[in-house]
């Protein structure tokens, strides 16, 4: 097998010398990456792990993506302050499907491997459980981070939470990985993997973390709790805008984890202006994620909206007549006909907040009126959602 750097663009490398003894042997490599399908979304925080997952995968080596069905039931906090919220079957049902159909944007879907932890944990008894809770102490697993910070602030830990290190770490067990990635905050959970093999007498995997992706706020990990992540199904218009919110500092770091740039190139595109950095940095994600001309078409619609001040060409239409709305409505209702926004909490959010204009004029109050709309009306939240209100 050809061998390539572990290391670039990770934060943890444990096990890598005995990685290289075992490519030195002829050894194809069984890499894993876990994923508890927790939302429907994949996020480009996690596009950083898939990234390293197909660089093994492109070397020739087994890449395994393990779907955490049953374990998304369980519930990692991972660093949270509370408990995750249970799913029920079906929720976990439809977005392992979604998760997989993202997946295979990153990954070669010839060339992967998909397993269901519920294989085996679906098959274990009782006594199979505390037989694997014999294998780690409590004292042990409050040197976990955010599991210690509750325990000292009496913040609730379930029995259930502090057994999941052991499960993730028991995936490692049944497929005799060699390696397993993860993002920083799974530190301690992999190296529970390597723990349970060593006990097994079977060789240790080696451990590689990925560092976590900064949000569109510039200081936050990327987070859907945190309303600061760009998604892999994002349309072009919302990815290309929302890569284009990011600090100027924080776009090297994207530019080197999302699109495995080196050190010379990014040298090189410091010497230019930040803002096409940028624009060629949102180009080349939608790109990827879409298609070429998808590229194209977002940078032009960018430069027509911010650059020049100009409403977008391809908004989207909303008839008032199909939604049965009249003058009388409230623009909200209207806003929410549209499909462009999650709730209607959240288009009052964005009322109260001062981003929403209708044909450039903004909106204070959260019971306005449709009026009349005439040829029709543009209505815009913030700087990527935009619409034309039609009788």
């Amino acid at each position: 097998m050809k061998a390539f750097d572990f290391e670039i663009n990770t934060e943890n490398a444990i096990g890598v010398d005995e990685l290289e003894e075992r490519i030195a042997q002829g050894k194809r490599l069984k890499v894993k990456l876990g994923v508890d399908p927790t939302r429907p979304d994949l996020t480009f925080g996690h596009l950083v792990v898939f990234n390293k997952l197909r660089e093994f995968q492109d070397q020739g080596h087994e890449a395994i993506l393990i779907i955490g069905d049953y374990t998304a039931m369980i519930g990692d906090p991972s660093g949270r302050s509370s408990t995750r919220p249970v799913l029920t079957a079906e929720d976990v049902k439809i977005n392992s499907q979604t998760y997989l159909d993202q997946a295979f944007r990153v990954l070669d879907k010839e060339k992967t491997t998909v397993r269901y932890n519920s294989e085996w944990f679906g098959k274990m008894g009782f006594a199979d459980c505390l037989e694997l809770s014999r294998k780690m102490t409590v004292a042990r697993m409050l040197e976990r981070d955010d599991f210690s910070k509750r325990y000292a602030s009496n913040t609730p830990i379930s029995i259930v939470e502090f057994l999941y290190p052991l499960i993730q770490g028991y995936d490692s067990l049944i497929l005799d990985a060699d390696v397993e990635l993860g993002g920083s905050d799974q530190l301690f959970n992999m190296l529970v993997g390597r723990a349970l093999q060593k006990d097994a007498g079977k060789p240790e995997q080696a451990v590689l973390t990925l560092p976590l992706l900064v949000g569109l706020d510039g200081y936050r990990k990327m987070s859907k709790s945190y309303d600061n992540y760009v998604s892999f199904n994002d349309s072009p218009q919302d990815m290309f805008g929302k890569v284009m919110s990011i600090p100027d500092d924080t776009m090297w770091e994207y530019y080197r984890l999302l699109l495995l740039t080196d050190a010379e190139e990014i040298a090189r595109r410091k010497q230019g202006h930040p803002m096409d950095a940028k624009k060629n940095l949102a180009q080349e994600l939608v790109s990827r994620f879409h298609s070429p001309e998808s590229g194209e078409e977002a940078l032009r619609g960018f430069e027509q909206v911010f650059s020049r001040g100009e409403n977008p060409e391809d908004m989207t239409e909303v008839s008032m007549k199909e939604h049965s709305l009249s003058s009388d409505s409230k623009l909200v209702e209207a806003m929410d006909a549209s499909g462009l926004f999650p709730s209607k909490k959240e288009i009052i959010r964005l009322i109260g907040q001062g981003a929403v204009k209708r044909d450039g004029e903004r909106i204070d109050d959260r019971n306005e009126l449709i009026g009349e709309v005439g040829e029709g009306q543009v209505i815009q939240a913030g700087k990527r959602k935009f619409f034309r209100l039609v009788p």
